[in-house]
């Protein structure tokens, strides 16, 4: 045996590697039939699922054969539950990757319209490529709020050198009505005895400043009505 000869290669350790390829879409039994039910409507009305869907349909059929089911539609929930926690990571490069596409897709158009023989195509070739370059320009503004939000100015801006209170409108108690802005009419809050004095059908009394004058009931009023 010479001594350049090739030794066998060594039995490699552990599991075997292997790659899933399951199809069935995962879904929770529940304890009776009706939960069941619930949990796959719930299912299928899930963003995730939707996703599911639109990528299984546009892909190349062989790498939707190799593809594993459950592991895609996990790999989805991932990416929102990283979203609900405040990382826009996986969010800032989907937006960068699909300005890159749109720049290349803006070129290969604009290559094409420039090419054309008739004018007819090379109009259709051209503002397609103008729009593929708006679209791009919009993902990538919406990159840049991402990455640094708009500031919100303040509608009104009050300046002043000192301590001073500004009252925009109607303030609010702590039980979140409105204050009374006027003070009610006095004239209206009318204490007992004014009413009665009001009251035309009662005789009042004399009045203190001018002691001669008397009530007109004694004076001018009939004792006997004649009937």
């Amino acid at each position: 045996m010479s001594k350049f000869a090739k030794k066998p290669d060594a039995p490699k350790s552990g599991l075997p590697s292997q790659r899933l390829n399951r199809k069935a879409v995962p879904c929770t039994d529940g304890s009776t039939p009706e939960e069941s039910a619930l949990n796959f409507a719930n299912l299928m009305i899930s963003p995730e699922m939707a996703s599911f869907r639109v990528i299984t349909n546009r892909e190349r059929r062989e790498l939707i054969e190799q593809l594993d089911t459950p592991a895609l539609i996990e790999a989805l929930r991932q990416q929102t539950k990283t979203v609900h926690k405040g990382d826009l990571r996986a969010a800032e490069a989907m937006l960068m990757n699909q300005a890159m596409a749109l720049q290349s897709l803006f070129v290969k158009l604009a290559e094409t319209g420039l090419q054309a023989d008739l004018l007819r195509q090379q109009e259709t070739a051209l503002r397609l490529a103008l729009k593929a370059q708006s679209q791009c320009r919009a993902t990538l503004e919406t990159l840049a709020n991402i990455k640094n939000p708009p500031v919100v100015y303040a509608k009104q801006a009050n300046v002043t050198t000192g301590p001073q209170q500004i009252n925009n409108g109607p303030q609010a108690t702590a039980t979140g009505t409105r204050e009374k802005v006027f003070e009610e009419n006095k004239l209206k809050e009318l204490s007992d005895e004014k009413q009665q004095w009001l009251d035309t059908g009662a005789p009042s009394a004399a009045g203190g400043t001018y002691p001669r004058a008397k009530t007109l009931a004694a004076v001018h009023r009939a004792e006997k009505r004649d009937r």
